[in-house]
Formats: C-alpha cells, structure tokens, sequence
C-alpha cells in the first residue's frame, strides 16, 4: 500500500525512502539523485515520501535538479543527520572548514522541504552546518533544525520557513540571502548570537523573523543579532521572547561602523526579552505601517513575483 504525503497532500508520491528497505530507496540521496533533470521553472514537483527513520548520511541537491518537493512522514521520527565540523582535516590535511560540513546542501531553485529533522550532531566543536541554502525560492515548513554553531547557513537566494524549529549556540542563522521565518520557534542553547547577517549592500531585505518564538536554556543570554558583513538586516515582528534576549538586544561584533550601516529593527516584540528602551541606540522601533509592509510576499517577491503562500 502507497504511503500518503501527510502535508503536502500527494496521495501517490513519485518515489519513496524507507530506511527499511520497504520503500524504492533507502537513502535520500538516492531518491535526490533519482528526480528529473529540470527543463524550466514549470516542471511538475517530483514528490519524494520519507518514511520515519534516521538517515544518517549527506545530501546535495545539484543545480541541475530542483522543483522537488521532499516530505517526511514524522517531524521527529523523520531525521537526516550527519556529524562534520570545520576543523576535521581534508585530503590534503588542513582543516575542511565551515562551508564544507552541511548535513544538506541545497543549490537546486524551487525546493520545498516539509515534515522533517535536518541534524548537524558534531556538537560543541566548532562550526558544524546542518543546511546550506545556495538555492532561490526555496521552502521549509514544519521542519526541525538542530545544530551548535552555524546551524543554518542561507548563503544566496530565497528562502521561507514556516512552522520550524531552530536550535544554536552561535550565529546559527547566517548568511546573505533573503530569508523569511513565518511562526518559528527559536531556541538557544547557550550563550550566543541567533543570527549573523551578511546583507549585501543595497538588498532590499535581509531576515524577517515574524510572530516567532525565542526560547533557551537556563540562564542563558543571546544577542538577536550581530552583522557578519556591514550592511546586515535583520527584523523581529511580533516575536514573544524570553528573557534569554539580552536588554540591549543587539553586537556591533567589535565594527563601530556597523552601527550606521546594519537595520536591526523590531515590532510588537512581547515577553521579558522584550525591552525596547534598554535596546542599543542604533537599532529601530517600526511603525505599525513599516511592520504591515514586511509581508512573505513583499519580502520574498524579488523580480519574477515569487510568493511562497501560494498553492
């Protein structure tokens, strides 16, 4: 009997994984590797059904395959894992470092990801990236993101997560592209920065983090941000924040002139992290209207009009 796609809705699947062996792979990677070469940006979705179990293993989504649409069967019983971090040695012996060690790396446009936990499992050992996002328009939604430092690098293009979960220590969510978090819970596992920038100058939008939650260990306390390049942008809408957010909310990371140059902003942040007469002074309040403005649609609209909400 055909297993169902539980969220995407897609009662026959082209291809399903099944770590035990009762699927057509038994490997993500295989199933990735199996998908259509793409033709254009209207291709049918290749379904790829992920039944419960740990897939312990790395994947590459190449540039040559995209509009895939890959669907766990369980949130937490549906895991793709793997365990390299930056100061392992390569082939030639020096260390492999940051950009070489996601669990999934995606540079294939129009991905969706739904249902599933994408694990880094290094632990405190330096960088260690459970996702890499080379690609544009590409989705998460319910998915889980679990990782120490540098769990999610969006490196280029758009991306939209909806409904996830995000766990870090430092800069764990880094990078250059356009990202949108609609409803996320964000969680610290210990002292640190949750995001870390890089906005291109001249962007129009850097990370939106919207009606999100900030959670962390006891006695943790994080910064909301710190510009890993100089023009970084970052806003909160609507975020319920624990008292894990540091008063001043925001790290120039050691770059006074930063301070000109980042949008650190926020909007109708509640919760004990919530304080904005203690946050640093180059930082911003939106108004009600700014707020309203930073829609999915609006942010991640670029110039082909791309809106990730619609069906």
């Amino acid at each position: 009997m055909l297993a169902i796609c539980p969220l995407h809705g897609a009662a026959k699947p082209d291809v399903i994984v099944a770590a035990d062996g009762t699927g057509k792979y038994t490997s993500i990677q295989e199933a990735i590797s199996a998908a259509p070469m793409l033709t254009g940006a209207n291709d049918p979705r290749w379904v790829i059904f992920v039944k419960a179990g740990t897939y312990r293993e790395r994947v590459y989504v190449q540039r040559e395959r995209g509009r895939i649409a890959v669907v766990g069967e369980d949130q937490e019983k549906t895991v793709l894992v793997y365990d390299l971090n930056a100061n392992l040695p390569g082939p030639d012996g020096k260390p492999i470092g940051t950009f070489r060690t996601p669990t999934l790396q995606i540079d294939g446009d129009g991905m969706t990801w739904e249902n599933l936990t994408i694990a880094n499992s290094a632990g405190p050992v330096g960088q260690a990236l459970a996702l890499r996002v080379d690609a544009d328009r590409v989705a998460f939604r319910h998915c889980r993101f679990l990782g120490w430092q540098d769990t999610i690098l969006v490196n280029r293009g758009r991306q939209y997560f909806a409904d996830c979960y995000i766990e870090g220590h430092v800069d764990f969510i880094f990078g250059a592209a356009t990202a949108y978090f609609d409803r996320c819970h964000i969680h610290a596992l210990k002292d640190g920065y949750l995001t870390a920038a890089s906005t291109p100058q001249g962007a129009a939008h850097g990370y939106v983090f919207a009606d999100c939650k900030i959670t962390g260990g006891e006695g943790v306390q994080i910064y909301l941000g710190r510009p890993w390049r100089i023009y970084a942008q970052t806003v909160y809408l609507r975020t319920e924040m624990s008292a894990v957010v540091r008063p001043v909310g925001w790290n120039n990371w050691n770059k006074p002139e930063a301070e000109k140059t980042t949008f650190y902003a926020e909007f109708g942040s509640t919760g004990l992290g919530a304080n904005p007469a203690a946050r640093v002074p180059w930082a911003k309040q939106l108004t009600a209207a700014e707020a309203a403005a930073l829609t999915p649609e609006k942010v991640l609209a670029g110039t082909d009009g791309w809106n990730p909400l619609a069906p």
